[in-house]
């Protein structure tokens, strides 16, 4: 897991009520057009809020 935040972050990594999930971008590939995807770093996970709020 990175520490540092991704363009496609919702939250910073490690914020209570947080979790990794399938960047929506690349579908979790971690990659567009052969190049890495510009929200995920090439990771192919964002940080988003999980729950209902």
């Amino acid at each position: 897991m990175a520490d540092s935040p991704k363009p496609g972050d919702k939250a910073d990594p490690g914020t209570p009520g947080t979790g990794e999930n399938l960047c929506p971008h690349c579908a979790g590939t971690g990659r567009i057009q052969g190049e890495p995807c510009p929200d995920c770093a090439g990771t192919g996970t964002v940080t988003e809020p999980i729950g209902g709020a």
